[in-house]
């Protein structure tokens, strides 16, 4: 059963509770990059199943992710109550190929608009960090919220990389043997 948009909320603000969302999101890129270390090409493209993103999907999504992010905060704290769009992320995975990116650039553009966007943050009165946007469906949005939210959804991804390179089963969940 899919969660509700609520559920999917509280699931990724429970990730980044207790803990400095700003900070989280700095040290994203850097343990993104240090699970990608050395990993083969075959490593990040497998899927767990075939619903299921590989670790070069994942990447793809947060940098397509962190880019739609870029353009909300922009939004949001310039003009206070605007209207935010979803977007479909399983239709921007099929549109734009997330199966076939480059995994490492995909790592370079999360980690620049990353960094972008944390400056960006850290620019603006705090003040401003109270505005918010009104998602057509999670409703009002706070800079802070997301700024929170950016976080869990960073270490969901985060345990999603790990659990599929560390993973010791085939798709039909066989163990594999280890070489």
């Amino acid at each position: 059963m899919q969660e509700t948009v609520q559920e999917y909320t509280q699931r990724l603000l429970s990730y980044s509770e207790g803990k400095d969302p700003l900070r989280s999101q700095q040290a994203a890129p850097i343990k993104l990059a240090a699970l990608l270390k050395g990993k083969t090409g075959k490593q990040l493209t497998r899927r767990l199943a075939p619903d299921k993103w590989s670790v070069a999907e994942i990447v793809a999504h947060l940098a397509d992710a962190e880019l739609a992010i870029a353009w909300r905060l922009r939004q949001v704290l310039a003009n206070n109550a605007i209207p935010i769009q979803p977007y479909d992320q399983d239709l921007w995975a099929k549109t734009f190929n997330y199966a076939r990116r480059d995994p490492r650039q995909s790592l370079v553009n999360f980690r620049t608009l990353r960094e972008a966007n944390i400056a960006l943050l850290k620019s603006v009165p705090r003040k401003l960090w109270e505005n918010y946007g009104v998602h057509a469906e999670r409703g009002n949005e706070s800079v802070n919220h997301v700024v929170k939210m950016v976080a869990g959804h960073d270490l969901n991804h985060l345990r999603q990389v790990e659990a599929i390179l560390t993973n010791t089963k085939d798709i039909n969940g066989k163990k594999k043997k280890r070489a």
